[in-house]
């Protein structure tokens, strides 16, 4: 089984349990199981000990998968301390006065996440925290909080040059004979990033021109007619009348500067390394985390000085915040124990031969071909990282006579693996997203899907004529044209409907 079509069988009935049943822990419990019997061979012993020495044990083991965790446990201390200080209610009380329309609100969100584009889980549990009173005062559905959220992750970080997801491609791309430097292969590769930047364009779209559709539109008509939003219902938020809209912008302020100094410190900034080359040489598992105890601690210190909080309050906050992280770390323990599976079964030998052998014969198409494998690996295995340190190894030989179709095969390597990432139920930003709004996962996964969907075939066509034009502009206007022309098509088929 290891290296054929059975490596992507696992995640693929978890996927497909999850959005039939709208479980998640039982859908993902089960894709683990399948893989460690083909793992183990059907033997009973030999797959137990394949799902819990190299799947459960190896993903908590893991270095990465361990900072990972320790940064999301300071990033929910964090907010539970700002929400205890009675921060979040001043903020969403500050915002109200001055964002007066559902379209303030989304596009406010969305220029948030813009800003916040250092790395994808910062982005998805800051921007949720600290935008939910502005959404919910408007009735905009935890649904939809939690699509612009995704949207706005890990699409912007793959278009960031600085960045943990610039880092990542960089450090993948480094020493491949490509001729240049990994984070200029990374920085050419943007204008033909088509997925990032028509997902910019259709966040926008819906939020000017008010249009949903799918489950999207049945979540926000809930919203606005019985006031259900969607929450889980935990997030309820403390007034304290000292509070100020300081005490929310501070420890954010705080945490950004804190996990940028991190990044940079942990990439060699100052023992003489280049800004450029601190991003692309650091590590954002051991980063992030030094940068957010560092923030937690300098919070805990401005919060008690304010007198916003008592000293017992704010030490509750500790367990408060790792409590409320549980879910979430749940899931993404499962989903990494997934892939761990996905792993031991060979799927990137399986999908790198699909790759090599389309590279014969379609060659003008192959980033089309690319873009789609990217995303159906991606999708399969929830890991758009994983996606492109399997493909850009191999995209790049194919192109190295070809520098131009080699910045539009990288670009839709990179494209695909976001994408597939940002449908994936089993992704972990996906899974940080949901966390961020503090809605249903699923329920998060199956309305975004058709959006995330409706901008991956758009971004299909657009690297079917890139492949023979080379004209990044003159795609990404045709792309942009599709979107808005397909949001207004189905405006117009909605007022059908209605009549």
């Amino acid at each position: 089984m290891s290296g054929t079509f059975w490596a992507l069988v696992p995640p693929i009935v978890a996927i497909v349990l999850a959005l039939i049943t709208k479980e998640t822990y039982s859908s993902l419990f089960v894709g683990i199981l399948v893989g460690a019997l083909f793992v183990g061979g059907f033997n009973p012993v030999a797959s137990l000990d394949a799902m819990i020495n190299d799947g459960f044990i190896g993903a908590i083991a893991d270095g990465w998968n361990a900072g990972i965790f320790m940064f999301l446990v300071l990033l929910g201390i964090m907010v539970a301390l700002v929400n205890a200080a009675g921060g979040s209610a001043a903020f969403g009380r500050w915002a109200v006065k001055r964002v007066h329309t559902r379209t303030g609100a989304l596009l406010a969100t969305f220029l948030l996440g813009v800003l916040i584009f250092i790395d994808d889980y910062f982005n998805c549990l800051t921007v949720g925290s600290v935008m939910r009173p502005v959404t919910d005062s408007h009735k905009i559905s935890r649904e939809k909080l939690a699509f612009i959220i995704d949207a706005t992750a890990a699409p912007i970080c793959m278009i960031a040059p600085v960045s943990s997801w610039a880092a990542a491609v960089s450090a993948t791309a480094q020493d491949l004979g490509s001729g240049i430097s990994g984070i200029q292969l990374f920085i050419r590769a943007i204008p033909y990033n088509f997925y990032s930047l028509l997902t910019i364009v259709f966040v926008i779209a819906i939020s000017v021109l008010g249009i949903d559709y799918g489950p999207m539109a049945k979540a926000e008509l809930r919203a606005l007619q019985t006031g259900e939003l969607g929450s889980l219902g935990n997030d309820e938020e403390v007034d304290v009348p000292r509070a100020s809209i300081w005490d929310m912008l501070v420890p954010v302020i705080l945490l950004i500067v804190s996990c940028i100094i991190g990044m940079m410190y942990i990439g060699g900034f100052w023992d003489g390394a280049s800004l450029i080359d601190s991003f692309a040489d650091t590590d954002a598992s051991v980063g992030l985390p030094w940068g957010s105890i560092v923030a937690v601690i300098l919070t805990f210190v401005y919060l008690l000085c304010r007198r916003v909080i008592s000293f017992k309050d704010a030490t509750d906050c500790i367990t408060k915040g790792f409590v409320a992280m549980v879910p979430a770390m749940l899931i993404l323990t499962f989903a990494l124990t997934l892939k761990n599976m996905t792993g031991m079964l060979g799927a990137a030998d399986y999908v790198a031969g699909l790759v090599e052998g389309a590279a014969a014969g379609l060659f003008s198409l192959l980033p089309a071909v690319i873009f789609l494998v990217a995303l159906g690996l991606a999708f399969s295995t929830g890991t758009s990282w994983g996606t492109f340190g399997i493909l850009i190894p191999i995209v790049l030989p194919v192109f190295s006579n070809n520098p131009e179709l080699l910045m539009i095969g990288i670009s839709a390597c990179l494209a695909g693996a976001v994408c597939g990432d940002h449908c994936s139920p089993i992704s972990d930003t996906t899974i940080m997203a949901s966390a961020g709004a503090n809605v249903n996962h699923i329920a998060h996964v199956s309305t975004q899907l058709p959006y995330a969907l409706t901008v991956a075939g758009v971004s299909f066509v657009c690297y079917l004529i890139a492949g023979f034009v080379h004209s990044w502009l003159l795609c990404l206007v045709i792309g942009a044209a599709c979107i808005v022309g397909m949001l207004f098509y189905m405006r117009s088929i909605r007022a059908k409907f209605a009549e």
